[in-house]
């Protein structure tokens, strides 16, 4: 080798080095974007599952009215909410509106079970108690779906949130997601008045 000649890798050092940056920042940038996809699509897949457990729930309503009503005919407010929050829940379209109608029924059925505690003929039926049981089973089952999709919707909302995954989310147009919260209205004990 002569001595003024250089190689290839020396002359180029420079070029290599910004290369090889850009080659990494890509990477990084693709792994992040795939991360923030991955959540994304988990957040929707648990809200399907709330969403599926909210419409069983829905679909025991018919069931647990019609029992009910052959029995005790004093409350038809109960029935006549239960049936607004049935049909704003179909009619729903948005998860914040879905969970609004589900907090309306969650109402609703809470009034249901306190009637059903004040009659004990009510409360003896083996229909009306065997619906029971399925209500409250479907209630248990909403409760783990909806923290579960609240623990991913928390994941998701702070991966986007927090340094450097906040530059991808821009980026990208990610955007935080919903909780699925319970409305100050009912956090109110139901009260039942004859």
């Amino acid at each position: 080798m002569m001595p003024t000649e250089q190689s290839f890798f020396q002359r180029n050092k420079t070029w290599l080095v910004i290369l090889g940056l850009v080659v990494v920042l890509a990477f990084w940038v693709m792994g992040s974007y795939n991360s923030l996809i991955t959540q994304d699509k988990a957040v929707t897949a648990q809200w399907a599952q709330v969403d599926n457990q909210l419409q069983r729930r829905f679909d025991l309503i018919p069931n647990v009215v019609e029992t009910v009503k052959g029995e005790m005919k004093q409350e038809t407010a109960v029935f006549t909410a239960i049936a607004e929050a049935r049909t704003r829940y179909s009619g729903a379209t948005t998860v914040d509106q879905k969970a609004a109608a589900a907090s309306q029924y969650e109402s609703a059925i809470g009034r249901l079970l306190v009637i059903s505690e004040n009659y004990p003929v009510l409360g003896s039926s083996k229909g009306f108690s065997e619906l029971r049981t399925q209500l409250e089973g479907a209630e248990n089952r909403i409760a783990v779906e909806r923290m579960k999709y609240n623990q991913l919707v928390q994941a998701f909302d702070t991966s986007i949130s927090r340094f450097p995954g906040i530059l991808v989310a821009k980026m990208f147009g990610f955007g935080e997601k919903s909780y699925f919260e319970v409305p100050e209205t009912a956090k109110v004990n139901p009260e039942v008045k004859f």
